[in-house]
């Protein structure tokens, strides 16, 4: 099968190798799935990049966690008839060395998640990584019905999906960009109400549409946003943050404590496996219901990918997806 790998991590311009390596085959409980689309996430270009210190923990690794295709083989004890079937595909480089970045991938039958016909490969590629962690920030705490949401960095990968899963669920959204120039590109079918953070007080510009304050944040950077989030918390609220500027952040400890706020880390490769087959099936009925995009898309040929990872370190809320040959 043609696949891309990498034996060393460093830049992917310099450890990205494209080629040939033998096809997979499913072991008990497994499936093998034929990739069409793989999406790269930031978590794949961190591991290859060996971020926070960590080293390879394979001797070799095909990265991407994320992809949509077919079901071409099972493994013992896997009902034959998921033959054919058209899947998204999630967790297939979380402690497992080969990944999504191939033509093949072998992944435990749970994780190859059907795929309803009329949903595209596209939005079956992003819904791994970004959909689950996403899913897992707005729902972690129950139910979001009647309550006020508030998604730090909506244009981005999780925000985006944790916008429109929060909308989804009866929630009333209001949604951040950076600045004010990015207002136009905020969907309004998903958030209801857009502040620019470079804006004069973007607390009480979320005050005026929360006064009594919103209910859960979905936060991607807690050490640039903490004082923020304090300001505009209700009594009881959740902040969930999947990601933060600064190793060691500072929070402003009373004053949240007062306000008995809760404060949920998410780290995507670990969530219990209840949590991430919960998000799997309320991720498939939204994009069945035509409740998920998946916003700008870029596309890279698997000979090109070393460009993909690069495009995918650059930011910029545009989701990046390898087709398969």
């Amino acid at each position: 099968m043609r696949a891309s790998w990498y034996d060393r991590q460093g830049p992917a311009a310099d450890v990205l190798r494209v080629g040939e390596l033998p096809d997979p085959q499913p072991g008990p409980g497994e499936v093998r799935v034929r990739v069409t689309v793989s999406g790269v996430n930031p978590g794949d270009t961190k591991k290859r990049r060996g971020w926070l210190g960590s080293s390879m923990p394979y001797p070799r690794v095909v990265p991407h966690s994320d992809a949509a295709g077919v079901v071409d083989a099972v493994g013992d004890g896997v009902d034959a008839r998921r033959t054919g079937q058209r899947v998204w595909v999630y967790g297939a480089q979380s402690y497992r060395a080969f990944g999504t970045a191939a033509q093949y991938t072998v992944v435990p039958a749970e994780r190859a998640v059907p795929l309803p016909g009329h949903v595209g490969d596209d939005l079956g590629a992003s819904l791994g990584i970004p959909g689950i962690t996403a899913h897992r920030a707005v729902f972690a705490d129950g139910p979001v019905d009647g309550r006020t949401v508030l998604v730090h960095g909506v244009l981005g990968g999780v925000g985006s999906l944790a916008a429109r899963l929060a909308h989804w669920g009866g929630a009333s959204v209001i949604g951040t960009v950076r600045r004010g120039a990015d207002l136009g590109r905020v969907d309004p079918d998903a958030v209801h109400h857009a502040v620019a953070l470079d804006s004069g007080d973007p607390a009480a510009a979320i005050r005026a549409h929360a006064p009594g304050g919103v209910h859960r944040i979905v936060e991607v950077s807690l050490s640039a946003n903490a004082a923020l989030d304090d300001a505009v918390v209700a009594n009881d609220a959740v902040i969930a943050a999947y990601a933060t500027g600064a190793d060691r952040t500072e929070i402003p400890f009373w004053t949240m404590l007062f306000n008995n706020v809760t404060l949920r880390l998410l780290g995507s490769d670990d969530f219990p496996a209840e949590a991430r087959r919960q998000a799997a099936r309320d991720l498939t009925a939204a994009a069945a219901a035509g409740a998920l995009t998946t916003g700008p898309v870029e596309r890279y040929a698997l000979d090109d990918i070393a460009h993909a990872h690069e495009r995918v370190d650059a930011g910029g809320g545009v989701r990046v997806l390898v087709d398969l040959p």
